[in-house]
């Protein structure tokens, strides 16, 4: 009997951050988080679009970072289980908040 060889692709998680632990912020309420996105939207930007980011975590609640997931248009955004699961895992989080954030301004 002969067996066969398979390629496969292989995979390498990384995550480097370029900040010291004690210089992340602390994310204790909703407001918090709250405060960490907002701070990451810009709003002079086109208006009635759609936006979803996700804040990553330590175990003591220390912002690891924030990923932009997508950008869509007026009426939706795709946000991608894989590629938010990909996110926390690089960055090694433990908890994740997800944002979903949407501009309308009418004049």
């Amino acid at each position: 009997m002969v067996h066969k060889r398979f390629t496969v692709a292989e995979v390498e998680l990384s995550y480097t951050p370029n900040f010291k632990v004690s210089s992340r912020p602390k994310i204790n309420s909703s407001f918090d988080a709250y405060e960490i996105f907002i701070q990451q939207w810009h709003s002079g930007r086109i208006q009635l679009l759609e936006e979803f980011k996700i804040l990553l975590m330590s175990r003591r609640n220390r912002v690891l970072g924030i990923v932009n997931i997508s950008k869509g248009g007026i009426s939706g955004t795709i946000a991608d289980p894989k590629v938010i699961f990909v996110a926390a895992l690089k960055s090694c989080a433990s908890a994740l908040i997800l944002c979903h954030y949407v501009e309308h301004m009418f004049m």
